[in-house]
């Protein structure tokens, strides 16, 4: 059963109290809601809707496509499982065995912003695994037939394989990647002269780098994300998201934190997953008066280099808003490769794909950004679960 406000409240009230007087706090474990198979027949292809949990086929599915990243995986639907009670419906649409594509789906369950279905919550993309020669009409059919049989508000997918199959995007973000290909010394040529002066000034500063799959290190981020969201007028997710993605996905070894300390205080962080040979930069975080240390520089650089001694080709530096031109002047830095990413809603009720726009900023981040630390993680953790 979904948990109250009060509940939610009464749990992140117990993790503050428990992280500052160093205890070990533990999550209590959602149950994670049962989903019915079907097998409706579409256009000579079988749709059957499962739930990763329980079938350890699914990750061994997706890890046969070479655009799967660990949004597409178990581990990342059991961390919205336990963290937001999201109900994981996952689809494999094959035809005589054979499978043709996946799709992660989530059904998210809110009075408050009512029921919808994403692919998937809190992702910065996981378009649909499409295989070679299949027709991508049909399944985009069915989806939209399983919103309507849900009564889905609306459903989204962020990312589409074949653009052409979809309308107008409802919202538009950029994305960047960097190949890893060729080792640290070949990547950093590629790097603006700016960043390697960044780097190289870090480097001869008194900063320590830590490289960590803890709990220690997960909690030492969470400290610096609650402070970097503040600044940015937005709340933190709640202590339990990270800490189900420590137990999910850093412990099984599919993480780490990267943290750079002045002394033995930490002043920037970064979390960064993989999946097979394809990784993703996260989350950043760093205190605003420790910026001229060009921490978060070496933080990232020291992500990149670990990434490419783990052998990872690709790391994607998630998606950014077309309006934040820093944020993104500081991707391309990387030199990275600029895409767009594109997100796409059908309403169920009007039997049309929507349009929207990148709710980047509104007039809640000056509310956010004045109040206290311990109100803005409370806020995250009661609002949270309503969002996707």
């Amino acid at each position: 059963m979904p948990m109250s406000w009060r509940d939610i409240l009464h749990r992140e009230l117990n993790a503050v109290a428990e992280m500052k007087a160093g205890l070990g706090w533990q999550s209590e474990p959602a149950e994670i809601p049962s989903v019915e198979f079907g097998r409706p027949k579409l256009a000579s292809m079988e749709v059957i809707v499962l739930n990763p949990h329980s079938d350890p086929r699914w990750d061994l599915w997706v890890r046969t496509h070479p655009e799967s990243t660990i949004f597409h995986s178990t581990a990342w639907a059991k961390v919205l499982s336990k963290t937001y009670s999201h109900k994981p419906m996952y689809l494999r649409f094959c035809r005589r065995e054979e499978i043709c594509a996946l799709i992660p789906m989530m059904e998210v369950r809110s009075m408050i912003t009512g029921r919808r279905g994403v692919c998937v919550p809190f992702s910065d993309r996981c378009a649909p695994l499409v295989f070679e020669h299949v027709e991508t009409t049909p399944m985009i059919e069915a989806l939209t037939d399983i919103a309507r049989d849900r009564r889905w508000k609306y459903l989204e997918v962020r990312g589409s394989p074949d653009p052409q199959s979809l309308a107008t995007p409802s919202v538009e973000f950029l994305g960047h990647r960097l190949s890893l290909a060729g080792g640290a010394e070949e990547i950093s040529r590629g790097f603006a002269s700016s960043v390697r002066r960044a780097i190289r000034k870090a480097e001869r500063g008194d900063l320590r780098v830590v490289v960590g799959q803890t709990r220690e290190a997960v909690l030492a981020f969470y400290r610096l994300h609650c402070r970097t969201r503040k600044q940015h007028g937005a709340p933190p997710q709640p202590l339990s998201f990270f800490l189900n993605i420590l137990e999910e996905i850093i412990k099984p070894g599919a993480g780490f934190v990267v943290l750079a300390c002045q002394g033995s205080r930490p002043v920037a962080g970064a979390v960064f997953f993989h999946f097979e040979k394809r990784a993703i930069y996260k989350f950043g975080a760093s205190v605003e008066d420790a910026r001229d240390t060009r921490a978060n520089n070496l933080v990232m650089w020291e992500g990149i280099k670990s990434l490419v001694e783990m052998g990872c080709e690709t790391l994607d530096f998630g998606r950014t808003s077309v309006a934040n031109e820093g944020l993104r002047r500081f991707k391309l830095g990387w030199g990275t490769r600029e895409e767009r990413i594109e997100y796409y809603r059908f309403d169920p009720s009007a039997g049309a794909w929507m349009t929207g726009r990148d709710r980047a900023s509104s007039f809640y981040n000056g509310i956010f950004s004045r109040l206290p630390l311990f109100c803005n993680r409370v806020a995250g953790a009661i609002t949270y679960r309503h969002l996707d």
